[in-house]
């Protein structure tokens, strides 16, 4: 009982080094993602530099790799742009669940919070804090730690692209679909699993079947997203 009323009343970590060690599982999966990351843009043409400022400004990875897929395919850009905007709509439901977290901050600590915000930075804030009032400290020791990780590992992986040439037998051009395999697997549990399943089916039926009407299609991505969610409400 009083080791149940110890942890209960433990208090929330608040300093900026107590948030650089609760990112240490973030930095060890960001390193070989990043990495990948990198080598894969300098196959697209990105120099190491554009490699270094994508990961700085944009800070996405399932973004920075379709993005840079798609300029290695020469879309438009107003496709890439709408299509890595509806990728990254879904941070604006993890900012919001993290409000119980940042709301005794000021609005411009928040603003700069929540540029960190990623599906793996959010798995460790939500786990940690569980609605508790969180310092600006540890949250900003989270992500810097967590961003310069991914920063340091896209350009390493970059100048690596650039002295291994060509690095397809290395089977990096799967690190994409490793990724979203890896971030879909466990939303397929749950009370509503079976709805999740039929929507994940559907977005890849809808996915493949643009590219077999139109092969190569920068819209098929989209049209996925679009049906999926759909379905997704319909079940809901």
């Amino acid at each position: 009982m009083l080791a149940t009323l110890e942890t209960t009343a433990r208090p929330s970590p608040a300093t900026f080094a107590e948030g650089l060690r609760a990112a240490g599982p973030v930095v060890l999966g960001y390193l070989p993602i990043g990495f990948a990351f990198g080598v894969l843009a300098r196959t697209t043409g990105l120099t190491v530099a554009e490699v270094g400022l994508m990961s700085l400004l944009v800070y996405a990875g399932s973004a920075q790799f379709i993005g840079t897929g798609m300029i290695g395919a020469a879309a438009a850009a107003p496709a890439i742009i709408s299509t890595t905007l509806l990728v990254n709509l879904r941070h604006l439901l993890m900012s919001t669940a993290l409000v119980p977290s940042l709301k005794e901050n000021a609005a411009w600590q928040n603003s700069l919070l929540a540029y960190g915000i990623t599906d793996e930075t959010f798995a460790v804030n939500t786990a940690i804090l569980q609605g508790q009032p969180a310092s600006v400290s540890f949250i900003a020791g989270v992500h810097v730690a967590s961003h310069s990780s991914w920063i340091v590992a896209s350009v390493v992986g970059a100048l690596a692209g650039q002295a291994l040439g060509d690095t397809t037998a290395f089977g990096l051009d799967f690190a994409l679909p490793a990724m979203f395999i890896g971030l879909l697997m466990p939303n397929m549990q749950g009370p509503d699993r079976k709805a999740r399943v039929v929507c994940g089916i559907v977005a890849a039926a809808a996915a493949v079947g643009a590219l077999l009407v139109r092969p190569g299609a920068d819209w098929a991505i989209i049209a996925a997203t679009i049906v999926a969610a759909t379905v997704g409400v319909l079940f809901s």
